[in-house]
């Protein structure tokens, strides 16, 4: 465990969960259909015992799901859980800023198709309007979690109704 699950931010405890190395890049191929161990290690270029630690931390956090698919010997498959399958529009999100400011040579190394049949980038909305959520359409208040202390300091403080964050 690192020290962000113990602020009392959201985002802290997301990256907690997710935010070690490797691990995006896990759920990534999770996402996009590789399931056995030794298919992860050989995709990723991970060591087998790093693997195995993240993989372990994925499975207790509810992200990744464990099946048996074979018993002699005893052998698994690992896909998303629902909590990983969740997390699918912050990846293709995280995508496509890789996409634009960090493109690998010849350019995007993957596409997106919709169920609709389009192409498409990931776009952050709000769900009421349909207007783009960026860094200065939005407004940040303090949520009933806001508490004094690591992580939360700035949106527990006196007067943090209404915060512009990042304008």
């Amino acid at each position: 465990m690192n020290r962000f699950g113990d602020m009392h931010c959201s985002i802290a405890q997301a990256v907690g969960v997710i935010g070690e190395p490797w691990t995006p890049l896990i759920l990534r191929d999770l996402f996009l259909g590789v399931r056995r161990f030794d298919e992860l290690a050989e995709d990723l270029g991970i060591s087998r015992n790093l693997l195995t630690a993240r993989l372990e931390r994925l499975v207790a956090a509810g992200v990744v799901e464990k099946r048996l698919y074979q018993e002699r010997p005893v052998r698994y498959e690992y896909h998303l859980g629902e909590a990983g399958r969740e997390i699918v529009p912050a990846l293709i999100t995280l995508m496509a800023w890789g996409d634009k400011w960090s493109t690998p040579p010849g350019g995007p190394p993957a596409l997106l198709r919709h169920s609709c049949g389009e192409l498409f980038t990931p776009v952050v909305t709000c769900p009421h309007c349909g207007g783009e959520a960026r860094a200065d359409t939005i407004t940040v208040l303090g949520g009933p979690g806001a508490a004094q202390g690591p992580g939360t300091m700035v949106l527990a403080a006196p007067g943090a109704e209404g915060l512009g964050i990042g304008g």
